[in-house]
């Protein structure tokens, strides 16, 4: 876990835990030139699957034909990795010059980043989705250029459900009897899918504190430990209680339990565009249906994310490099493929007329103008994050779930 701490106003970046990690490098030179003219561009991306090098691989090939004089350093890190990685590269001066993460408003504040106007066209610029350009500025300046966008949804086995004689939940209470109902079949079947490890444990949060009308606050200021929020912390604490999730809920992490729900032992669990494509290589005679996330009173709720990529000021003389870089990728016959086989959404005006017709993707596209977003432009949002990761799973525990929601945000509040 990277902590972020400021010192008139330069980030320096110190791990808080031992990660066994060391600077890495990307198995070519980090200068802007080398020999002949040429221009190497480092790209640091995490893994949204097991196809996601391979798809990179192919764009980089598509491009360096292009422009043979410059040369794409691939290296992709597992999500659980990659903030420890970044900020290792960043501590040891060498920092990747295109970056595919989420939090970035930090790396704005510190003046490491180039506005993103200044690495693309006019014309790549004005195809983005408008909304997605405003979440991904600070003060008024974008800086993170909306990569893909997801929103979440409750899935369900409607074959569980059925033997189970419950219904399908639109609330909290609804979601709590049908769950329990489903881990009475026993068998090793669980109701509900709760994820509450490290690897996404700030999404859950989300799902259930914003589900009953809390927040993790906006730009200005990181709101954790509410009376908002912490009706939903409680609630999950409740389901956990009570025997409507699987066994270790605070150490479960949302990628493996989401395979035992596609192996059919999960009643219900939030998951994700991708996750179609995944059943339908893994299990396609599961039977299955697409819902909106449960709420406390029912209200209509989605949480959106939208992954960014930006760009390091390292050398001044790669930023021509790093505009051919985004102008090539973002045109539709290169982005839409690569967004299309991950299975998220598009967050250009171009790629969404594409995929207009896509079925798999229609039931989150539904649900996508009521989603709420991560603060991400707070500068202290990386630091809420790996807060969120470190410690909500402690909810499983004897601990109080306000005393758990006053830990992340002394934690956040220490920076």
């Amino acid at each position: 876990m990277a902590q972020y701490k400021r010192f008139g106003g330069i980030m320096a970046i110190t791990l808080a835990t031992a990660t066994g990690l060391t600077a890495c490098g990307f198995g070519g030179s980090s200068s802007g030139e080398e020999g002949g003219g040429a221009t190497t561009i480092d790209l640091l991306v995490p893994s949204y699957s097991d196809a996601t090098q391979g798809l990179w691989n192919d764009v980089i090939a598509g491009f360096e034909e292009e422009n043979p004089d410059i040369t794409v350093n691939l290296q992709v890190e597992s999500w659980d990795n990659l903030e420890s990685v970044i900020a290792t590269k960043i501590q040891g001066g060498d920092a990747p010059d295109i970056y595919n993460g989420g939090p970035f408003a930090g790396f704005a504040e510190d003046e490491l980043l180039y506005p993103v106007e200044e690495v693309t066209s006019e014309e790549t610029y004005a195809d983005f989705q408008p909304t997605f350009l405003e979440n991904a500025q600070v003060g008024g300046t974008t800086y993170g250029l909306p990569f893909i966008a997801s929103a979440r949804a409750l899935f369900v086995n409607d074959a569980l459900l059925e033997e189970a004689g419950a219904e399908v939940p639109a609330t909290w209470d609804e979601l709590l009897e049908s769950a329990k109902k489903v881990s009475e079949l026993g068998g090793g079947v669980a109701g509900y899918g709760m994820p509450l490890g490290s690897e996404e444990a700030q999404a859950e949060a989300a799902v259930w504190l914003w589900g009953g009308g809390g927040s993790f606050g906006d730009a200005d200021a990181i709101t954790v430990d509410t009376p908002e929020n912490l009706a939903g912390a409680e609630f999950i604490k409740t389901m956990i209680d009570e025997g409507a999730t699987q066994a270790d809920a605070g150490a479960t992490d949302r990628s493996p339990l989401f395979d035992i729900f596609v192996q059919g032992k999960v009643g219900m669990q939030v998951g994700l565009p991708p996750s179609v494509g995944q059943i339908e290589s893994d299990n396609p005679d599961l039977e299955y249906s697409i819902h909106p996330i449960p709420t406390e009173d029912g209200s209509p709720f989605t949480l959106g994310v939208a992954d960014h990529l930006m760009a390091f000021q390292n050398d001044g003389d790669k930023q021509e490099a790093i505009t051919a870089f985004f102008d090539y990728f973002y045109t539709a016959d290169v982005y839409v493929p690569w967004v299309q086989a991950e299975g998220f959404l598009p967050t250009t005006l171009s790629g969404s007329e594409e995929l207009a017709g896509e079925e798999s993707l229609a039931p989150f596209l539904e649900v996508l103008p009521d989603a709420q977003f991560y603060p991400t432009t707070n500068p202290d949002w990386a630091a809420t994050d790996s807060a969120f990761k470190a410690l909500f799973g402690q909810l499983d525990s004897k601990k109080s779930a306000a005393d758990v929601l006053a830990e992340i945000q002394d934690r956040v509040d220490q920076g």
